[in-house]
């Protein structure tokens, strides 16, 4: 798993049907493509949506918040969290922990509330295996160039950190295949979008195995 910027969103009940149960999409990236950034302006875009943060054993950046973008742990803690059986999905990327509180998702599911999760390729198997309902997406960005402009624009990493999200980028990215959507953040307010457009469920048109995606998947896999 890991939560590369944020944590899960939620959105008012769909309807006052005590039977209601809400839908889970489930956003993952490689680091640099934008997903953070995109799933903001989602949240700007349609006001009702919450946000459930999130928690994660690396170091606080300076612009961040506990309790904002991220609940910050310890390991041990984290580790006890997990032995709790606390987390609906959670793993290691880089050298820091990432999980996503298992109970404030159900809890919002069973009251009619729509969850967006943001997380990476590896908590979205695991979210897919306990909730195969959920509906996936993933963000692509639209080269190789762009995405290692992205890592050096965000001045959060060192260079050492910014090669290692690059060379992992590919693996990420192969991955893409397993989503139910592809969203491009190539156009950034069409990409806000067209995540808009699959959450109101008109995305047919982004579905992954489009086959407009064949030459960009080609350059950025190779």
């Amino acid at each position: 798993m890991a939560i590369t910027g944020g944590g899960v969103y939620v959105s008012r009940p769909m309807s006052s049907s005590s039977n209601a149960h809400g839908r889970l999409f489930v956003i993952a990236a490689p680091s640099g493509a934008g997903k953070t950034s995109l799933v903001k302006a989602l949240l700007a875009r349609k006001p009702d949506l919450h946000v459930s943060i999130s928690y994660t054993t690396r170091k606080r950046r300076p612009t961040e918040e506990d309790g904002r973008e991220y609940h910050f742990v310890s390991v041990d803690e984290f580790q006890q969290l997990v032995a709790q059986g606390q987390f609906l999905e959670h793993a290691q990327v880089f050298d820091n922990y990432y999980g996503t509180g298992r109970r404030p998702v159900e809890r919002e599911l069973a009251r009619g509330n729509n969850v967006v999760l943001e997380i990476d390729w590896q908590g979205a198997q695991q979210v897919r295996r306990s909730l195969p309902a959920c509906v996936t997406v993933f963000i692509l960005p639209p080269s190789r160039t762009a995405l290692e402009q992205r890592l050096r624009n965000r001045q959060t990493d060192s260079a050492e950190v910014i090669a290692r999200r690059l060379a992992d980028a590919v693996g990420d990215m192969s991955h893409w295949k397993e989503f139910d959507y592809v969203v491009v953040n190539d156009d950034f307010q069409r990409a806000v979008e067209d995540l808009a457009c699959i959450v109101d469920g008109s995305g047919a048109a982004l579905k992954a195995a489009r086959a407009e995606l064949a030459p960009l998947l080609g350059d950025l896999l190779a």
